[in-house]
């Protein structure tokens, strides 16, 4: 009963979006039908007399320009493509397993199975319409000719034309996290929307609406004035149209949404309750993997090959570390998602490179500066070179505002190079206590390393404001640092971004659908926002430390799959560090980080190397 209310709701609502086309359709002709009664009654002399003729002519010109205007608007809408999301499409060839099961899972619901199956490396799973012409998805004439789509029921028999059925688009997270079994149960409320979609109605507006929403797209776009001109009217009227059965197609959907849960209720219920904590779960673990692992290595040019496999040793080691997640790894012994799968190398792969691409914005192909990396290269190709070029950027910015490279610590007996990059010497020029020799720089021009002196003024300033709203760093030297490296990197990132070039294709047999969607916007959903100066300058200390330890103690370069770069000291992941960075540049005190430094005996004096 519940499954029908939606679909009657859904129906109707959508029989509401398609009268405002029939209205707009109505206001278009309404001029030109006043014109023929106009022209019929002055040919047969009904209307006829003083002025009429002009009326005539008048009312008959603008019929003629409503015309000529409304099928342009229809034009625009039937031709501009509407927005596909950015997938890696699975053909059935290399996943038949899975075709097999979601194919058994529509019988179960008798819908029609999905047209095809595409992945997302995010953690959802949605239903998306292909089937305008620009996506190269056909269209078939008649509902019978689909093979293998089961009856649905409540729909005419009658030779109407039928929309092929939506792709099927799942989270790529899914399939290495979840079980069989979980899978099913998670797509189940998915794959009953084929249903409400195949009705010809919901279709119909479905199309409509979508063809609006890429219009205003369209009318959007920077052009020539002239275009600019005439696809500003273009605009106001499809907006207007939009406006008019925007609520109308949030209820149908709601409708849509409402049938499709009430189905699925019959599929593994109880499965299904233990599968949507997988989702939560896996979610956490996914959001943590890209922002603390992925992202330092996307900075670095090189992107981590398999972020799906991962997210399952993630996921892993946070049910070892948080009790709420205890059990969670007692089903990997259970057979996973991703053996549906022929070559799940592949998959991940290309995966993982559109995954780098929306969410950092990097190239469609792989070259010297975009590399794809193992997890087990992952600490000296990234975490190692990541410490070292921060500790080289930290040096730089101390040259440019004049620090003397030599110390009290440097330059005491038993200092190799007093004039190298050490550590003492950033602890010194951040010490209230121990400062180091600030002298005036160079040459007036010595803050053109760090690019426009005004840039460098401006970040300062920011950098002040961010620091009292964030509660530190207070002291001057910490600040004027911190302003420093953020005047650098931004530097930096502005010369990557205009020299980086993406490529249209996309390499390998298996990748993301690039003729589907426009890259030019990448990355279409930012991680984070950029870092303050607190954040920058801790960043960068650390990784001074972090290069002293290893260069000076022996330590390695780590991988923490919830921590991401991670220092190992005799096999041990340390985890003190942050507290006496902190300390140091929020308050001016070296004495817990020299402490710390003494008792794992890190020369702080010796010169490190660096990138």
């Amino acid at each position: 009963m519940g499954v029908e209310v939606g679909a009657q709701a859904a129906r109707s609502r959508a029989l509401a979006v398609l009268r405002v086309r029939s209205r707009a359709l109505a206001v278009a002709l309404l001029p030109a039908a006043v014109a023929v009664v106009l022209l019929v009654g002055g040919s047969t002399g009904q209307i006829d007399g003083p002025g009429w003729g002009v009326t005539r002519w008048i009312v008959s010109g603008f019929a003629l320009f409503v015309i000529l205007a409304a099928a342009g608007i229809a034009l625009v809408v039937a031709r501009s493509r509407p927005a596909v999301s950015p997938t890696v499409t699975i053909a059935e060839e290399s996943a038949p397993d899975l075709y097999r099961m979601v194919r058994d899972l529509a019988d179960r619901l008798e819908v029609p199975a999905p047209s095809a199956i595409a992945l997302t490396p995010d953690c959802d799973s949605w239903l998306e319409d292909r089937t305008h012409p620009a996506n190269g998805q056909p269209r078939p004439e008649s509902r019978d000719e689909i093979e293998g789509v089961p009856g649905v029921r409540g729909l005419p028999s009658a030779h109407r034309r039928a929309p092929a059925a939506p792709v099927l688009v799942i989270g790529s997270p899914f399939l290495w996290w979840m079980r069989v079994g979980e899978l099913r149960a998670v797509l189940a409320p998915v794959v009953a929307g084929t249903g409400p979609s195949a009705h010809p109605d919901i279709a119909a507006a479905r199309r409509f609406v979508r063809g609006l929403d890429a219009a205003v797209a369209v009318t959007s776009e920077p052009r020539g004035p002239l275009f600019r001109t005439v696809l500003g009217g273009v605009g106001w009227v499809v907006r207007l149209l939009l406006r008019s059965c925007r609520g109308h197609a949030a209820e149908m959907e709601r409708g849509v949404a409402a049938a499709a849960a009430e189905r699925a209720q019959a599929v593994d219920y109880g499965l299904r309750i233990v599968a949507q904590e997988q989702v939560g779960l896996a979610y956490a673990g996914w959001d943590r993997l890209l922002t603390r692992v992925a992202l330092p290595a996307w900075r670095m040019g090189r992107w981590p090959s398999r972020l799906d496999a991962g997210v399952v040793a993630a996921l892993t080691e946070l049910s070892r570390r948080d009790r709420l997640a205890e059990g969670f790894a007692s089903r990997l012994g259970e057979r996973p998602a991703c053996d549906l799968l022929e070559e799940p190398g592949a998959i991940d792969e290309a995966a993982s490179l559109l995954a780098a691409r929306l969410f950092h914005g990097g190239p469609a192909e792989t070259g010297p500066d975009w590399a794809p990396v193992d997890w087990d290269e992952y600490p000296d190709e990234v975490v190692d070179r990541k410490w070292r070029t921060d500790a080289a950027r930290l040096h730089r910015v101390l040259d440019a505002l004049g620090v003397s490279r030599s110390s009290g610590a440097g330059a005491g007996a038993g200092a190799s190079d007093p004039e190298g990059p050490t550590l003492a010497r950033v602890m010194d020029h951040l010490s209230d206590g121990e400062p180091g020799e600030l002298r005036e720089p160079r040459e007036s021009g010595d803050l053109g390393d760090l690019g426009d002196p005004v840039v460098v003024e401006r970040s300062e300033t920011a950098a002040y404001e961010d620091e009292d709203e964030d509660g530190g760093p207070e002291n001057e030297r910490s600040s004027a640092l911190a302003a420093g490296l953020s005047a650098e990197v931004a530097r930096e990132e502005a010369a990557v971004s205009a020299g980086a070039a993406a490529p249209s294709g996309a390499a390998g047999q298996v990748g993301p659908d690039m003729p589907l969607w426009d890259d030019g916007s990448l990355p279409l959903f930012p991680l984070q926002p950029p870092r303050t100066g607190r954040e920058l300058l801790a960043d960068h200390v650390t990784a001074m430390v972090c290069c002293a330890a290893m260069d000076t103690a022996g330590a390695a370069p780590g991988l923490d799959w919830l921590d991401g770069p991670s220092l190992l000291i005799n096999g041990e992941r340390s985890v003190d560090l942050g507290p006496r960075v902190l300390s140091l540049i929020e308050e001016g005190d070296p004495a817990p980080l020299r402490t710390w430094l003494l008792h794992l005996g890190i020369r702080p004096e010796k010169p490190v190397r660096l990138v």
